[in-house]
């Protein structure tokens, strides 16, 4: 392959993978525009970021099996539709209720880059190659959450919301011209894949009764979920309690993200030097005394904008979550060989269902207090660190991923 043409690919991948992001990050700074022109409240235009999860939770699901029975393109190009049609339904909504489920439908359509994106880099790049084009993709998605909130605060500022969903509709049009003409077909559509039901769900079942799926799945997606919780709190806390303007909070939003691309750096390094699990436990216990300290402070009411924005970057940052999300995706894949699409796919569907659960808890207690989204962080995190400790009790054999990415069990 080609230089030229492998940089054509890439640049194809990552903006399948960015779609996602920016669908979610972008209109955030309109918060209170969307609330005030659907007559409604910016907790209630929170449910929206709700319902986008719950359809790509859902979307993980439906995905896998239809982009190995009928190939790669069909299917992306189908979705694209759907999020393209359902981008400009978002541009005329007239309504609160529209709006969320146009939102689900949205978020279906754009599952399908996000799904195919991971499983065209397995068809188009050489074993050796795929952690290397993985790294430039989560760069995408790293990068994503810095760049869509702060475009959308301008546009947001100077053109209204409408604009921003008539940009991503513009966005999921080219990705679809793009992905048609530039990417191989890379896969034959393999018929014998059933799409009925029982074998998918049978599938489904034996992944789920691995223990080490289960603890470390869990475990990622509670830990997680308190990052959701924080995006769909970030508009109420920072435009509403706070007061800044679409375009600071842009800004905000993607000085935040700064410290997830930072923590998942410092990852890379520390892996070196420790195990999976010990990272796992580690930002664990460091994202629990955090939000501890974090929930005392908002009781006591000691905590301003600055403060809140520290308190958010130690706890992203710490957590942690840039450090306990890829080892605990890496140990709950381990064990899988075989069923290694349906254990991805449903692990990306428990993290994104709980993600939607936590983004509701947020839409119903979140009005005029930074304290239920410190407790909702909080409460995650303590469970998510239960569950790692009881859950490691019943693997029997662990299962983990050397260097060389070779399976090894050990006990």
């Amino acid at each position: 392959m080609t230089t030229k043409k492998h940089i054509q690919l890439i640049l194809i991948l990552g903006s399948l993978t960015a779609l996602g992001p920016f669908s979610i990050d972008m209109y955030l700074p309109g918060f209170s525009g969307i609330a005030n022109d659907l007559h409604t409240t910016v907790a209630k235009v929170s449910m929206s970021l709700s319902s986008y999860f719950i359809g790509i939770s859902a979307g993980q699901l439906l995905y896998g099996p239809l982009l190995d029975r009928f190939g790669r393109k069909k299917p992306l190009f189908i979705g694209l539709m759907i999020y393209i049609l359902a981008s400009l339904g978002c541009i005329y909504v007239t309504n609160i209720d529209s709006f969320i489920l146009l939102r689900f439908i949205q978020a279906i359509g754009s599952c399908a880059a996000t799904v195919a994106s991971v499983a065209m880099v397995r068809d188009l790049f050489p074993v050796k190659d795929i952690p290397k084009v993985f790294s430039l993709l989560m760069l995408v998605v790293g990068l994503s959450p810095m760049l869509a909130p702060t475009i959308g605060g301008y546009v947001t500022e100077d053109y209204g919301w409408h604009t921003v969903f008539f940009i991503l509709m513009c966005m999921g049009i080219v990705i679809l011209i793009a992905s048609q003409i530039g990417l191989p077909n890379t896969y034959k559509p393999d018929t014998s894949i059933s799409l009925k039901p029982k074998p998918i769900i049978t599938n489904f079942l034996k992944v789920i009764k691995e223990p080490q799926f289960y603890t470390y799945a869990f475990t990622g997606s509670i830990a997680f979920s308190g990052l959701f919780s924080y995006v769909a709190a970030s508009p109420i806390v920072f435009m509403d309690i706070y007061h800044v303007d679409a375009k600071t909070y842009g800004w905000i939003f993607a000085f935040m993200s700064v410290s997830f691309i930072g923590s998942s750096q410092l990852n890379s390094a520390l892996l070196k030097k420790y195990s999976s699990e010990q990272m796992i436990f580690g930002a664990l216990i460091s994202q629990s005394v955090i939000s501890i300290i974090f929930l005392i402070l908002a009781l006591n009411n000691l905590l301003g904008l600055y403060e809140t924005i520290g308190m958010l970057f130690l706890f992203l940052f710490l957590a942690c979550l840039g450090i306990s999300n890829p080892n605990t995706a890496g140990l709950t894949l381990a064990p899988f060989a075989k069923n290694t699409g349906s254990a991805s796919a449903l692990m990306g569907a428990i993290q994104l269902g709980l993600g939607a659960l936590a983004s509701f808890a947020v839409g119903i207690f979140v009005k005029n207090s930074v304290t239920p989204m410190v407790a909702i962080m909080t409460t995650t995190t303590i469970i998510a660190f239960i569950i790692l400790n009881i859950g490691k009790r019943f693997i029997k054999e662990k299962v983990t991923l050397s260097e060389s990415d070779d399976v090894m069990v050990g006990h």
